[in-house]
């Protein structure tokens, strides 16, 4: 008796055409307008213009709350005299030289902080002394040092960006996973090089948020800077149109550059730091 199994013929059996359907239920139109971020936050400015009128016109007094239709000729007015123009391209010229010297400052500092127990040290007993103290404190300070100039500006804004910068920055550096670093070491890398290839782009995430915030600081700074001494070197920023406005009792005017400075705020998000973002943390998956 054989006790080997019986063997099967073997068949093939041809595929069945699969009927037709959508694998993905198609969106309507309504729905895939508002997966768009750009319609989402326009609709939000919107409604905010629309509540600004409403409070406006029940409010009455334009000395007071000027109307967004208002505002808006005076914006549009300001840029086509040039004057506005002119102020915003003054103080964007002071703050991106702080904002750049802020930068360069605190790159270094967490280099050294990276690199050497002293530094680490130096980084965390500075940060706890000037982190806290606010940037428009040292303005005395600097109108003392630097006299009635852009340096003072400089001075007050260095101070705004450079500790958030050191802080988040030294933070994501510290976030590097020991893996990643042992790879850089395997390669020979070794100080300002092992800083440059390896820690900035595996702490980036950390770092522009660090710039998110720095730009903020330094902006709100030297609004403030130019609201309390005015003009600098004869000239005066976007902190002294709405400063000499407000002195001259043009409301509108005074929220034409208060909008101004928000729309810069607005651009340089949306346009330059979420751009940044695409093209680097959100492309390596590294964000979501």
């Amino acid at each position: 008796m054989s006790l080997s199994p019986t063997r099967r013929e073997e068949y093939e059996i041809p595929p069945q055409p699969l009927p037709d359907f959508k694998l993905e239920r198609e969106l309507p139109a309504w729905q895939r307008l508002w997966q768009q971020g750009w319609l989402r936050k326009s609709l939000i400015l919107l409604v905010l213009a629309l509540l600004w009128e409403l409070a406006a016109r029940y409010q009455g007094n334009d000395l007071l709350l000027p109307s967004f239709v208002q505002t808006a000729r005076a914006f549009v007015e300001g840029i086509g005299s040039g004057e506005l123009l002119e102020k915003v391209a003054i103080s964007l010229s002071v703050l991106v030289k702080g904002y750049l010297l802020g930068i360069v400052l605190a790159f270094l500092l967490t280099t050294l902080a990276v690199s050497t127990q002293l530094g680490r040290d130096l980084l965390s007993t500075l940060t706890a002394m000037f982190n806290p103290l606010p940037a428009i404190a040292l303005l005395p300070l600097s109108l003392l040092w630097f006299g009635l100039g852009e340096n003072s500006l400089i001075f007050v804004l260095v101070h705004s960006v450079l500790w958030a910068l050191a802080l988040n920055t030294y933070a994501g550096f510290l976030g590097v996973s020991e893996t990643q670093r042992m790879a850089g070491r395997n390669y020979g890398l070794k100080g300002l090089r092992f800083v440059l290839f390896i820690l900035i782009p595996a702490a980036l995430p950390s770092i522009l948020a660090g710039l998110k915030i720095g730009w903020a600081f330094a902006w709100r700074t030297l609004i403030a800077a130019e609201l309390v001494f005015g003009a600098s070197s004869g000239k005066g920023g976007l902190g002294w149109y709405i400063f000499q406005n407000r002195n001259e009792l043009y409301t509108d005017k005074v929220f034409a550059g208060l909008a101004a400075v928000i729309l810069i705020g607005l651009l340089v998000e949306n346009l330059i730091f979420a751009s940044v973002e695409r093209i680097t943390v959100k492309r390596w998956g590294m964000q979501r």
